[in-house]
């Protein structure tokens, strides 16, 4: 009989506090005010070490896609404590840099702010007004954010607990998933009661409040719509969450 964990009994690594950031769909103003709260969080606890875990979904729909890639990109090359897996909107950003499709998911579901953020306009009145705005994006990116995107984790385990953005296919070990199901698995994953061999902490599905589940954690609070950005906090026995929203 496999292995499996609760919730309620996992544990993160010994001495290692755990963040884990939801997803941030280009809110800069959250996802900085967020490390503020984790820098004091870690003040108050002083920890022996620590990782902050960011579960993807960096661009699109939101503002400042370009500045959340950034942000990320310089706390990375700072610090490798910092974490980042790959998101299905990201994956569809450098699929769409490599290929203009005026019918995937960067086109259709939030690329447009993502473009504007790098400061071009994505143009579908023709086929040839629309490939010059793609060379115009291609052209704006710059070369570290697309070295950063490239590089991008698709999951990452701590003690009993396994990160990713989406979720993972039950029953197939942790360590042979799919990185198609790791970004963008839904119904099989989320209607999966029966425990894990991990606890999985994903984003991926906006939830109104986060989920704590027994088998894993939802802390996609839907930032770019609601003005919420949540974290799974890990530290030892103890779980707790951070949130922050935008001031009025």
């Amino acid at each position: 009989m496999r292995k499996t964990v609760s919730f309620d009994d996992a544990r993160g690594p010994d001495g290692t506090v755990v963040y884990a950031i939801g997803d941030v769909h280009g809110r800069l103003d959250l996802l900085t005010r967020m490390h503020a709260e984790i820098v004091a969080d870690r003040e108050r606890r002083r920890p022996a070490d620590w990782r902050v875990v960011h579960l993807g979904d960096y661009v699109d729909r939101g503002p400042d896609s370009k500045g959340v890639v950034e942000f990320i990109c310089r706390a990375g090359a700072s610090d490798r404590r910092f974490i980042s897996l790959a998101g299905n909107h990201d994956v569809g950003f450098l699929d769409f840099l490599a290929e203009a499709d005026p019918h995937g998911i960067f086109a259709n579901y939030g690329g447009a702010q993502t473009a504007l953020s790098y400061g071009a306009e994505l143009d579908f009145d023709s086929l040839a007004e629309f490939a010059m705005s793609h060379r115009a994006l291609a052209q704006a990116v710059p070369e570290k954010h697309l070295a950063f995107l490239r590089s991008l984790l698709y999951s990452v385990e701590f003690g009993d607990f396994f990160f990713c953005h989406a979720g993972i296919r039950p029953d197939v070990p942790l360590a042979s998933q799919d990185p198609q199901d790791l970004t963008w698995i839904r119904e099989e994953f989320l209607c999966h009661a029966k425990l894990h061999p991990k606890v999985i902490v994903h984003g991926h599905t906006p939830v109104a409040e986060p989920e704590l589940r027994a088998n894993r954690v939802n802390v996609d609070t839907g930032a770019f719509a609601t003005g919420r950005l949540t974290a799974l906090v890990v530290d030892g026995a103890d779980k707790q969450l951070l949130v922050v929203e935008q001031m009025l």
